[in-house]
Order: C-alpha cells, then sequence, then structure tokens
C-alpha cells in the first residue's frame, strides 16, 4: 500500500516533458511553462577524442566554418536517429538547459515519432529518452501531436486531415473519434527542399552554396506559387567553373521550378491519402479544410497548391513550427494515461485511451 502511494506520488510529482525530436530542430515543451527550447538539431565535436565542443545554435553557426579536426553532426535524419550516441549527448545537454532534472522524481516524457517510423527506430527513441533518465516514455505520433497542438478536436467524430511537414518528413493523417483513421508517411521535408535549392543553384547558375545559404533561400525567397511581386536574393558561393568566388542573384519566381520535386512528392502522398478515405469522411474534410503545420507548411504558396490540386481548402496552422512540440506536452496534460504504452502507432491498430 505504501509503496503504491509512492508510486502515485512520484508519477504526480515528476515533471512531464514533452520532445519535438525534429531532423532540423528540437523543441521541449515542460507542463506549466509551454516550450523553453527551440535549438537546431546540431552538434560539433572533437574528430579525435569525441568530445562535445559547441551544440545547438552555436553548432550550427559552425556548418561550412568549421577548423580541422572540428565536425558539425546532424544526428536526425529523415525524422529519425541516425547517430544515436550523438543523438544521446545532444538530448541530455538540451535537458539540462532547458529544465533541472530531479534525481528522485524522474520525468515523465512524451517524444513525437514519424508515423512510418520502423520497431528499430522506435527503440532507439526509448532507449534514448531512458537514457536521459526519463520515468515513463510515451512515444506519439507527428500529426496526432499536431492536430492537438493546432487546436483540433481530436474526439470529434467529424474527420478532419493534417499535414505536417517538418525538417525530414510530412506526415498526413486523418483523424476521426481519436484515431488516425488514415495516414501517410513521405521522407520529404524541408531538408529535401534545401538540397532541391542547392541542386538548381549548381546546374542553373554553376555556382556551389552551402547548407546555411541554400536555408536563407528558402526561408526569404522559397516559394512554390508565383508571388505577385516576385522577390530578389543575392547569394555566394563558389563557381563550379573557375572555383573563385563569385555571386548571382535569385528570383523567387525561379524557386518555383527549383521546388517542383520535393513538393511534387509531398502533393502526391496527399492526393494518395484522400483516395483513401470514404465519402462521409472526405465530406468532413471538405467542409472542414486541411491543416497544415510545421516548418515547411510556411514555404510561400505551399497552402494554394495543395488547395489547388485537391479542391479542399487549406490552412496552415498558427504557431505552425511549435504544433508538434506543444500538442506532444498536452497530451501528456489530457490524455496520455498507461505508462509506457505507445499510442498512436496505425500499423498496431490501436485505440488511444483519453479522457
Amino acid at each position: 500500500m505504501f509503496c503504491e502511494f509512492l508510486k502515485k506520488g512520484a508519477f504526480c510529482l515528476a515533471r512531464f516533458i514533452g520532445i519535438d525530436l525534429g531532423t532540423s530542430s528540437v523543441l521541449i515543451y515542460v507542463k506549466g511553462k509551454g516550450i523553453v527550447l527551440d535549438e537546431p538539431s546540431a552538434v560539433a565535436v572533437n574528430d579525435e577524442t569525441g568530445e562535445l565542443v559547441e551544440i545547438g545554435r552555436d553548432a550550427l553557426m559552425m556548418l561550412g566554418r568549421t577548423p580541422a579536426g572540428i565536425s558539425v553532426i546532424k544526428p536526425m535524419s529523415e525524422g529519425v536517429i541516425s547517430k544515436y550516441e550523438v543523438t544521446l549527448t545532444m538530448l541530455q545537454q538540451f535537458i539540462k538547459k532547458a529544465t533541472a532534472m530531479s534525481q528522485i522524481f524522474k520525468p515523465i516524457i512524451a517524444v513525437c515519432v514519424p508515423s512510418g517510423i520502423t520497431d528499430v527506430e522506435e527503440r532507439a527513441v526509448r532507449d534514448a529518452a531512458t537514457q536521459i533518465g526519463a520515468r515513463y516514455t510515451y512515444l506519439i505520433e507527428e500529426p496526432l501531436a499536431a492536430a492537438i497542438g493546432a487546436g483540433v478536436d481530436i474526439m470529434s467524430p467529424d474527420a478532419q486531415m493534417v499535414v505536417d511537414i517538418g525538417g525530414g518528413t510530412t506526415d498526413i493523417a486523418v483523424i476521426s473519434y481519436g484515431q488516425i483513421a488514415f495516414s501517410e508517411s513521405v521522407r520529404v521535408g524541408g531538408d529535401k527542399f534545401d538540397e532541391a535549392i542547392t541542386r538548381y543553384v549548381r546546374r542553373r547558375h554553376n555556382l556551389l552554396i552551402g547548407e546555411r545559404t541554400a536555408e536563407k533561400v528558402k526561408t526569404e525567397i522559397g516559394s512554390v506559387w508565383q508571388r505577385e511581386e516576385p522577390l530578389t536574393l543575392e547569394v555566394k558561393g563558389r563557381g563550379v567553373l573557375e572555383g573563385l568566388p563569385k555571386a548571382v542573384k535569385l528570383t523567387s519566381s525561379e524557386m518555383v521550378g527549383a521546388l517542383e520535386d520535393p513538393v511534387t512528392s509531398i502533393v502526391e502522398a496527399i492526393c494518395a491519402v484522400i483516395e483513401k478515405v470514404p465519402p462521409e469522411m472526405l465530406k468532413d474534410i471538405t467542409k472542414k479544410g486541411i491543416i497544415m503545420t510545421g516548418g515547411g507548411s510556411m514555404l510561400y504558396g505551399l497552402d494554394r497548391l495543395i488547395a489547388n490540386v485537391t479542391g479542399i481548402k487549406t490552412r496552415v496552422a498558427e504557431n505552425a513550427i511549435s504544433c508538434v512540440a506543444i500538442g506532444t506536452g498536452m497530451a501528456l496534460e489530457r490524455y496520455l494515461k498507461d505508462p509506457g504504452k505507445a499510442i498512436s502507432f496505425t500499423r498496431e491498430k490501436k485505440r488511444y485511451e483519453f479522457d
């Protein structure tokens, strides 16, 4: 009896932490405080000793400028852990930075994962959470977390479609009665946008640019729909032919073509999910529209393009970048019950345990 009392007491006193462990960034949500950390998923390490040099934003600033013997590593790839030990170190440092960890009352942690995650990838996430000191670990699929963070009533019988475009993956889901009824996950996201821009600039302008420059182009003039007033941006890099410094002016108009391939993959995946949906659900989706979340959803004109192709009104959620992290934390606070149980894995046909 007393032991049971202690267990319940520890559960009540434990800190609730939601983690959006993304390819491009890590966001941490703490109960009662909201988003307490938003840092790039990047670590700078000493090649010889393996020691941590910088982490997060400071590490990303070193990308392309590192001295000999130091490498900047992005330990997440396509939404999953690709370098386990580096990810573990990164998470430990981020948790330490974001919140004081209690040795007595270990945190209860929820980590969002892509809906297409494999068993091996799932196990890596669980192990990492345990290693950083989690008392219990929940896994929640990204589109469900995104829906909660965007203010969707996931228990409603009316179907709602959510498209979450992260750095490494795009997760599409139709949610009804607290379940993901239909879903699709494609390993295309913001990083693929950057790669497409890099390839285009090299092919069209014979210019080599770095990752940070490609991201700047995407953020400032990236477009998939023609703007009324085109934007321009001067970028600098190394000429392919001469090998010397070179600058060119890029326009938002040419970005529409540059981004065509990755964007087409996303739109086709959305259409594939819509084609699976029965008529009654499709009627709900048509009425309520498609909600977009994640940093990739903010690419200019993407909402208009999806609406144009599908014929369904599409909007970008408020605080789109933070929706997954907020939803993960809110799920801990309001929905999750059974410690250690993965929820929302469509392939396992699990029903969610909600109040």
